[in-house]
Order: C-alpha cells, then sequence, then structure tokens
C-alpha cells in the first residue's frame, strides 16, 4: 500500500511540475506580448515625432529572430520572389547579371546561355540607356533589376547603346522563366574520370544529377568527382535523393530531431541506385554547408566513397517554411540533422568559428567519437571532417584585390568592347600582348594594392603611435616602410602568375558563358588534382 502511496504522490509531483512548466512558458509569453503592444500603443500616442511602424516593427522581429539563430528569418509578402529564388533558382526575367555604376547606365555583364537577353543580341558590354522608356542613369540597382523582371512571357523595351559599334536602338525582349542550374557543370576530366559541380540543392536537381551521372556511365566513367565546394546547401529531400543514386535503396541518409514528433525524422533513399560500386571522390571545403553535409556525411559514413578537400562549414540545423498573417512567410529552425553513423555537424560554439562562419580548429578532447559502418572513427564537433586533407591555393592580398574590388570585372567588360570573339576555349590562353593590355589597365584603377606585410606594417605603425613609440623607432620604421613599398605596376608584374587564371575564367565567361569559366578554373585546381592522384 505504501509503493501506491509513493507511486501517486511521485505522479501527483510530476503532474504539477509539468502543468508548472506549462503555466510559466505560457505566463511568460504572455507577460511579454502585453508588455510589447504596451510600448507599442504607448509611441504610437505620446511619441513626439510620426511614427514608423513598419520599419520599427520589422527591425524588432529582426532583432528577435536573430538572437535565436542565423537561420531563423521572417519573409514579408514582398519578398517572397526571393524565397522562390532560394526553393527554386527560377526567375521571371532575361538571364543577364548587369552591373550598375551609381550615376551611369546599366551595363550588361554576364548573360545566361541560351536566355532571352542572348536571343536579343546583347552582349556583355552593351548599355540599356532605358527600360520601358524610363531612363535607367538615375536608377538604384535594385530598381532597374525590379523593372527588367517580369511575369514570363511579357515583353520589356530596352533602349541599347550598343557596345562595339556605339548604336543606339530599342530591343524587345520577351521575358522567360530563368532557371539558374545547381548543376553548373558535368563532363569527363580524362578517359575515366567522371566530374560534376554542384552548386546548390534546389528544387529537382537529384533527377538532374542522376540523369548527368548516367550520361557519365555511358561516356565510359570508372570513377565519379562530386564536387560540393563552395555548395551552402538547400532542400534536404534533394540531397537524399542524390544519395539515392549511390547507396541501396531504404539505406539511412539523415536524421532530424526536434522538439516534436514531425520534427524527428528517418530519412531514408527510397530509389533504386545507378551505381553502388563505383570508387567516388566528394570535394568540400569551409563553403560546403547543410545539405552538401547531409550528402558528404552519408558517403563517409557508409563508406561509399572519400571525402576529400577541408572541414565544411558546420551548419546541422533544418529550417521548415511557416505562413504567417499577410501573406508574410517564416523560416524557422525545427530541427537539428544527424547523420547515419549518429553525428550532429552543427557547431553552436561560435567563439570557435573562423571569419568566414565555418567552423574552427575544435580538440579531440571536445568531440564525441563514431563509427562508420566498416568501423572506422569519425567524429562530431563541427562539419564533416575529410578523409584525406587536402588544403586549397592560397592566393596574395593584390589578387582577392582585384577580383573583390571589381577590377578584373571591369576589364572584361571592357575587353568585350574591343574584341568581338575569343580562339575556343580549350585552345584559349591570355597571351603577354593581353596580359600589357591588362596591366595598363589595372594602373588606372583605385584598388587598394598593398601586400599582406605593408597591411600589417601600416597597423603596426598606427599602434606604435598610439602607443608613443613611433619616433624612437622612426629610423627602423623608415627602413621598413621603404622595404615594403612597391608600385602598383610593379606588384602586378610580380603576381602575373596567379592573376591570369581568374581573367582567362572572366573572358571565357563572357563569350562562351557559365561553363567555360568552369572549364578555364579546372584547368588550374591544384586541389582537384591532388585529389585525382589520392584516388
Amino acid at each position: 500500500m505504501r509503493k501506491l502511496y509513493t507511486i501517486a504522490a511521485i505522479a501527483v509531483t510530476f503532474f504539477a511540475a509539468t502543468t508548472a512548466a506549462g503555466q510559466s512558458k505560457s505566463f511568460k509569453l504572455g507577460k511579454w506580448t502585453e508588455i510589447h503592444n504596451g510600448i507599442v500603443k504607448e509611441l504610437n500616442s505620446s511619441y513626439v515625432d510620426s511614427l514608423p511602424v513598419d520599419r520599427i516593427m520589422r527591425a524588432g522581429v529582426d532583432a528577435m529572430l536573430e538572437a535565436l539563430d542565423p537561420y531563423t528569418v521572417y519573409i514579408p509578402e514582398e519578398e517572397n520572389d526571393d524565397l522562390q529564388m532560394m526553393l527554386s533558382n527560377t526567375y521571371g526575367g532575361i538571364g543577364a547579371i548587369i552591373h550598375k555604376p551609381k550615376g551611369s547606365n546599366v551595363i550588361i555583364n554576364e548573360p545566361y546561355a541560351g536566355s532571352p537577353a542572348v536571343k536579343a543580341g546583347l552582349v556583355c558590354g552593351d548599355e540599356i540607356v532605358a527600360i520601358d522608356g524610363v531612363l535607367t542613369k538615375e536608377l538604384e540597382i535594385k530598381e532597374s533589376t525590379d523593372r527588367m523582371k517580369g511575369k514570363p512571357g511579357t515583353t520589356v523595351i530596352f533602349t541599347v547603346k550598343k557596345a562595339r559599334t556605339g548604336d543606339t536602338l530599342d530591343v524587345p525582349v520577351v521575358r522567360e522563366r530563368i532557371h539558374l542550374p545547381d548543376v553548373e557543370y558535368a563532363a569527363m576530366l580524362d578517359d575515366s574520370t567522371g566530374y560534376l559541380l554542384l552548386s546548390g540543392f534546389t528544387e529537382n536537381v537529384g533527377a538532374e544529377v542522376r540523369t548527368k551521372f548516367i550520361e557519365l556511365k555511358k561516356a565510359g566513367m570508372k570513377r565519379f568527382v562530386l564536387d560540393l565546394r563552395g555548395n551552402g546547401g538547400g532542400l534536404m529531400s534533394e540531397a537524399v535523393n542524390i544519395l539515392s543514386i549511390f547507396l541501396p535503396k531504404n539505406t539511412l541518409a539523415v536524421t532530424s530531431k526536434g522538439n516534436s514528433a514531425a520534427s524527428s525524422y528517418e530519412y531514408r533513399t527510397s530509389l533504386e541506385p545507378v551505381d553502388t560500386e563505383m570508387p567516388i571522390i566528394v570535394l568540400i571545403d569551409s563553403g560546403s554547408a547543410s545539405a552538401s553535409e547531409i550528402v558528404a556525411g552519408a558517403i563517409q559514413d557508409h563508406d561509399r566513397g572519400v571525402i576529400m578537400g577541408t572541414r565544411s562549414y558546420g551548419k546541422g540545423l533544418v529550417q521548415s517554411i511557416r505562413p504567417l498573417p499577410y501573406n508574410g512567410k517564416m523560416k524557422v529552425t525545427t530541427a537539428k540533422y544527424y547523420t547515419p553513423s549518429g553525428r550532429c555537424v552543427q557547431a553552436i560554439d561560435y567563439s570557435r568559428r573562423n571569419a568566414d562562419g565555418s567552423v574552427g580548429h575544435i580538440p579531440d578532447s571536445l568531440t564525441t567519437e563514431f563509427k562508420t559502418a566498416s568501423g572506422r572513427i569519425v567524429r562530431d564537433g563541427g562539419g564533416i571532417t575529410p578523409d584525406i586533407k587536402i588544403e586549397h591555393k592560397e592566393y596574395s592580398r593584390l589578387v582577392y584585390a582585384l577580383v573583390l574590388g571589381g577590377v578584373i570585372d571591369q576589364y572584361a567588360i571592357d575587353f568585350s568592347r574591343r574584341h568581338e570573339s575569343l580562339p575556343a576555349v580549350d585552345n584559349y590562353h591570355f597571351s603577354d600582348a593581353d596580359w600589357e593590355d591588362f596591366v595598363e589597365f589595372a594602373k588606372t584603377q583605385d584598388f587598394d594594392y598593398r601586400s599582406s606585410a605593408r597591411t600589417l606594417y601600416d597597423q603596426m605603425k598606427k599602434e606604435l603611435e598610439e602607443d608613443g613609440l613611433a619616433e624612437t623607432m622612426q629610423a627602423e620604421l623608415t627602413a621598413m616602410e621603404k622595404a615594403l613599398n612597391m608600385e602598383k605596376e610593379q606588384f602586378l608584374r610580380l603576381k602575373k602568375d596567379e592573376i591570369i587564371p581568374f581573367i582567362e575564367e572572366e573572358l571565357a565567361t563572357r563569350y562562351w558563358f557559365q561553363k567555360a569559366g568552369v572549364q578555364i578554373r579546372l584547368r588550374y585546381d591544384e586541389q582537384l588534382k591532388k585529389a585525382l592522384i589520392s584516388l
């Protein structure tokens, strides 16, 4: 009898604690909702100036969600097109990347192969003076792109100043549904090696990868390279569909675990595989995140292939789209995902992240061991650690300045205006005469061409001045500054071999479209070359 009383007492205590916890949670939510509403009402009636309700409420919502994680965000109705772009990589428009200097016309930068822009005869360097009669010179870039986008099948009239003739004419362009492919490139690298560059995981990409894989097999592929470097992820379902190509049907691909039964689920391959034996290399880096890590983690855990490169980003959170009033939506984190061995790739400790947000160094003492299907030890702690680590090429500060500062991009536009064609991409190399042309162009551009050593010197000198030590070390500082000083042209010529591949890629893209740019990039891809030697 006493045992029954004890059990009953425990049950009552548990029920009371659970009820109190539920009431406490509801009370806190109700309390802060009342406080929030009270603040807004008081501001609306008492604030000295007109209250910018939309702006402050949006700022409040964004700040609230940002306090949770970087991926839970509010999407108002007017940004639904951006959501559609994120999910399917599609939009209604003309199919071109544009350049819009402030106070200048819109410039066609990169048209996409087969796009409405190409069908209308637009090329890199063409200037769009007006869009449906509205002059573009004073438009912001978003205003320009919004006017260029529109419902597929509708026509937009561009007033165009042609790059190579200078003629100005009206060009009608019929908008289409533009799909930016996740499969950026798929081809045979040699007689036996197939290669596929995947940049995202949007709708139906799994079927596209399957089709390309079959085509490569028919072309004689005996080993396959799946390049996920820089792939920030996308739909979990498409990651599972891609794994279905290489793993037996009903194989565990990934597990999600959340606070509700609906968000906790095992995802298994549901299609018949194409090949479960062919050697596979999966390339990853610090930009490989989310769905990329699901694919790499499952391939690794099932010992189906070799993961090479550098540690992946470390995003193991699952987002779902939830409807909100006034046609808004919220992308909300609902679960964490786990690889088949049980690893969670999410790294919550942001103090151990690199400057780009990816996972930094985590000691083994802070991680947990897991085992692959064959018993190999793998670890959690954030991201996927490659089986074979291959560092990527490091570039000088000058190269980053030329690329990120738009100097090479601007040169490509200028070059396109002066040259109607390039040799076929397989035979194309930037000539010595072209190099001299680039140096003369770059000398006229405003960019930070200091070396990394010079930037460190400038910082050190500034700190010495703040500490009052610069004057006593003036002789040493002057000598060091003289040694580090380098003219713009001198530094450009010193880094010629680093710079030329980027110029070749940009020019190939302008004349032969995006796939040609990838071909040029692979020509210089030392990380890929090392990976092929390793297997």
